[in-house]
C-alpha cells in the first residue's frame, strides 16, 4: 500500500496550487489564504524540482506557533519535530530519491540528440526530392504543426508531470493501457538490434578512413569485380546499368560481404570485424548510461553538438564544389502537382513522426528527470524547430555533393540520387568525399558525425527501457542500475548478432520495416487516445497548468483530442493499404520473410490487448465495475516508496492542519 494512502484521505486528488505560488527560491511560499478557508479544502500538492515538500499550516486559534513556511533540509537534525513531544505520527517532509539533470542544457541536448539522428541525414533529403522538392515543405510543415509537435509536447508534459517511465505511468493515466509501456520496451529492443549495427558500419568506415588513399577510391582492391567502374579522373568512361562504383563494391563486398550470402535463408557467418566494432559501440553506450542521466547528460555535450560542427564544415565544402548548384535546384525545385498525390502527405506525416520520435517512450523517460516547474512547452517548440531545421540543412549538405557527382559523371542528378537509406551515407557520399581535396579529413569527420548521431539516439532508446523497468520494479532494480544496464546491453548485443552476418543487411532492412513501422505508429495512436479521451483533456490541461502556471490554449487541446489521433490513424491506414514490395539492392524479399516481418511487428503490439485482458480478468467485481476500475487512474500522485522518504514525526496536535504536498 502506498504511504500516501495512510496519510491522506481516499478522495485526495491533485488540485491546482490555489493557495500558494512557486517562487524561484529553493523554498516555496507557504499558503497565504485565511486558515479557516484552507481547512475547508482538500489537500493540495506542491512539487518543487525532484523534491516532495509538505507544509503543515497551523491556525492561530489552534496553535500560536504558526509555521513560517520553511522546511528543514533533507537529513537535518530534529527535522519535522514540534516543540512539544506529544503523540507523534509520521509525515513526509522531503524526498529527493529520483535522479535529475545536472543542468537544463543536459536535458535539451539529450532530447535534440535523440530526435536528430541518422534519419535526418538520409531520409528527409530523399523523401523531399522524391515528393516534389520545395513543394514537399508545405505538407511537411502542416504535418509538423498539427501532428508531430503536439504529440511531442504531450509526451514531454506527461513525463515531467508524472515523473515516471513508460510502463508505470499508465497507473496514473488509464491502467488498462499499461500494455503500451511493455510494447514500447519491446520495440526499443528491436531498434537496438539493428540501429547499433548501422553505427558499427560507420565505425568500420571511420577506421578505414585513416589512409592517405581511401580504400573505396579505386578498383584495384581484392574485393573488386570486373564491373567496378572508376569515372573520377578518367576520360571516356561509359557508365552502364551493370557498372558498380568503387564505393558501392567497398560497401557491399568488403564491409557487408553480401556476395557470401544468398539471402535470408542463408545469411552466412558472423563478420568478426563488425562484431568488434559493435562491441566497442556498446561499451561506449554502457559507460554513458550506467550511472543515469548525470553521466549521459555530460556525454551528449559532445555527441549532440559535434554533428552540427561537422554539418557546417561539410555544407561550406559542398557549396564550393563544381555542379553543387545543380543538386540544390533538384532538391528544392517545386513540383506543385505532387501535392495532389496522397502518398506525398503520407510520407510527410511519417517523416515528421519518426523524426521527432513521440511514442518511443524516450521523451517520457528524459522529461521525467526534469524539475516539476520546468517549461516543457518552450522545450517542445525549441527542440522541434532544431530538429526540422537540421533535416532541411542536411538536404543541402547531401545534394550539393550529389550535384557535384552528377557533374563528374556527366549525368542528371536524378540518376545519381537513386540511392536511399543507408546506401546514401555509405556509398554515394563517401564516393564523393573520396574525390575531394583533403578526402581523408572529410571522410574522418563525416563518419565521426554519423557515429555521434547514432549514439545519441541509442542513448535515448535504451534509457526509455531502463527508466520504464526501474520505475515499474524499483524493489528489484532501483539499487542495481549498473547491473541491469549491463544485462540490457548484453541482450542487445546478442540480439544484434544476426545483423553482423554476411547477409546482415537483409536482417537490418527487415527489422527496420517491420520491427518499428506500423507498430510504433499504432502505439502512438493509442497513447494519444488514452490521454485525450480516457484520462481526459481537461485533467491533462490542469496538469500542464500546475506545472507551467497557465493551461494549454485551444489549439493544443483540439490537436490532442482530434487532429493528432487522426494524423496517426491516417498514416496507419495508408501504410496498410499500400505496402510497397520490400527490396534491397537486387534482392527481392520472399513472401515468407514478409510473413515473418508481420509476426515481428505483432510480437510487440500484442502486449497491449494481452494486458487489457489480464487486467479485466484479475480485477474483482462485475464487468461494469471492472471497466470502471481499469479506466480510472489507480494513483493520483506518482509512486514514492517508503524506503526513499525522509520520515519525520509531528505531534498529534498537528493533525488539525491542512497538508500541502
Amino acid at each position: 500500500m502506498s504511504i500516501f494512502s495512510q496519510l491522506l484521505p481516499a478522495h485526495t486528488r491533485l488540485l491546482l496550487p490555489q493557495y500558494f505560488h512557486v517562487s524561484s527560491a529553493a523554498t516555496p511560499t507557504p499558503p497565504t489564504r485565511p486558515c479557516h478557508q484552507i481547512q475547508e479544502q482538500r489537500p493540495s500538492l506542491l512539487w518543487s524540482g525532484s523534491s516532495v515538500l509538505l507544509f503543515t499550516v497551523r491556525c492561530p486559534e489552534h496553535d500560536p506557533a504558526v509555521m513560517a513556511g520553511t522546511l528543514p533540509q533533507h537529513g537535518s537534525p530534529k527535522s519535522g519535530y514540534s516543540a512539544n513531544n506529544a503523540a507523534a505520527v509520521p509525515a513526509i517532509t522531503q524526498t529527493d530519491s529520483r535522479d535529475k539533470w545536472s543542468k537544463k542544457m543536459d536535458f535539451l541536448l539529450s532530447v535534440i540528440g535523440f530526435a536528430v539522428d541518422l534519419g535526418n541525414v538520409w531520409r528527409f533529403p530523399y523523401i523531399c526530392y522524391q515528393n516534389g522538392g520545395g513543394a514537399f515543405l508545405i505538407p511537411y510543415i502542416l504535418m509538423a504543426v498539427f501532428g508531430g509537435v503536439p504529440l511531442f509536447y504531450m509526451e514531454l508534459a506527461l513525463g515531467q508531470f508524472h515523473r515516471t517511465g513508460a510502463i508505470s505511468i499508465w497507473k496514473h493515466i488509464c491502467p488498462i493501457f499499461k500494455g503500451i509501456g511493455y510494447a514500447i520496451c519491446v520495440i526499443a529492443l528491436y531498434v537496438s538490434f539493428y540501429y547499433n549495427t548501422i553505427i558499427a558500419w560507420a565505425l568500420f568506415y571511420f577506421y578505414s578512413s585513416f589512409s592517405s588513399i581511401l580504400p573505396w577510391t579505386n578498383c584495384d582492391n581484392v574485393w573488386n569485380t570486373p564491373d567496378c567502374t572508376n569515372y573520377f579522373g578518367v576520360d571516356n568512361v561509359t557508365w552502364t546499368n551493370s557498372s558498380r562504383s568503387p564505393a558501392e563494391e567497398f560497401y557491399t563486398r568488403n564491409v557487408l560481404e553480401l556476395h557470401k550470402a544468398s539471402g535470408l535463408r542463408d545469411v552466412g557467418g558472423v563478420r568478426w570485424q563488425l562484431m568488434l566494432c559493435l562491441f566497442l559501440i556498446f561499451t561506449i553506450v554502457y559507460f554513458s548510461l550506467w550511472k543515469g542521466v548525470r553521466t549521459s547528460g555530460k556525454v551528449v555535450w559532445v555527441t549532440a553538438t559535434l554533428p552540427y560542427i561537422v554539418l557546417f564544415i561539410l555544407l561550406i565544402r559542398g557549396a564550393t564544389l563544381p555542379g553543387a548548384w545543380r543538386g540544390v535546384v533538384f532538391y528544392l525545385k517545386p513540383q506543385w502537382d505532387k501535392l495532389l498525390e496522397t502518398s506525398v502527405w503520407v510520407d510527410a506525416a511519417a517523416q515528421i513522426f519518426f523524426s521527432l520520435g513521440p511514442g518511443f517512450g524516450v521523451l517520457l523517460a528524459l522529461s521525467s528527470y526534469n524539475p516539476f516547474t520546468n517549461n516543457c512547452y518552450r522545450d517542445a517548440i525549441v527542440t522541434s524547430l532544431v530538429n526540422c531545421l537540421t533535416s532541411f540543412v542536411s538536404g543541402f549538405v547531401i545534394f550539393t555533393v550529389l550535384g557535384y557527382m552528377a557533374e563528374m559523371r556527366k549525368v542528371e542528378v536524378e540518376d545519381v540520387a537513386k540511392d536511399k537509406g543507408p546506401s546514401l551515407l555509405f556509398i554515394t557520399y563517401p564516393e564523393a568525399i573520396a574525390n575531394m581535396m583533403g578526402s581523408t579529413f572529410f571522410a574522418i569527420i563525416f563518419f565521426v558525425m554519423m557515429i555521434t548521431l547514432g549514439l545519441d539516439s541509442t542513448f535515448g532508446g535504451l534509457e526509455a527501457i531502463i527508466t520504464a523497468v526501474l520505475d515499474e520494479y524499483p524493489d528489484y532494480f532501483s539499487h542495481r542500475r549498473e547491473l541491469f544496464v549491463l544485462c540490457l546491453v548484453v541482450i542487445c548485443f546478442l540480439g544484434s548478432l544476426s545483423t553482423l552476418t554476411n547477409g546482415g543487411a537483409y536482417v537490418v532492412k527487415l527489422l527496420e520495416e517491420f520491427g518499428v513501422g506500423c507498430s510504433i505508429i499504432a502505439v502512438g495512436f493509442l497513447e494519444a487516445i488514452a490521454v485525450s479521451w480516457f484520462y481526459g483533456i481537461k485533467r491533462f490541461s490542469n496538469d500542464v497548468q500546475a506545472m507551467l502556471g497557465q493551461a494549454p490554449g485551444l489549439f493544443w487541446r483540439v490537436c490532442w483530442v482530434a487532429i493528432s489521433p487522426a494524423f496517426l490513424a491516417y498514416i496507419i491506414v495508408s501504410s496498410l493499404l499500400k505496402a510497397p514490395p520490400l527490396t534491397l539492392f537486387d534482392y527481392k524479399y520472399p513472401d515468407w520473410s514478409i510473413t515473418v516481418g508481420y509476426i515481428i511487428g505483432f510480437s510487440s503490439f500484442m502486449w497491449i490487448p494481452i494486458y487489457m485482458v489480464y487486467k479485466l480478468v484479475w480485477t474483482p467485481g462485475s464487468l461494469k465495475q471492472r471497466l470502471a476500475v481499469c479506466l480510472r487512474p489507480e494513483r493520483t500522485i506518482p509512486d514514492i516508496h517508503a524506503d526513499t522518504l525522509n520520515m519525520a514525526t509531528v505531534s498529534q496536535k498537528d493533525m488539525n492542519t491542512s497538508v500541502c504536498l
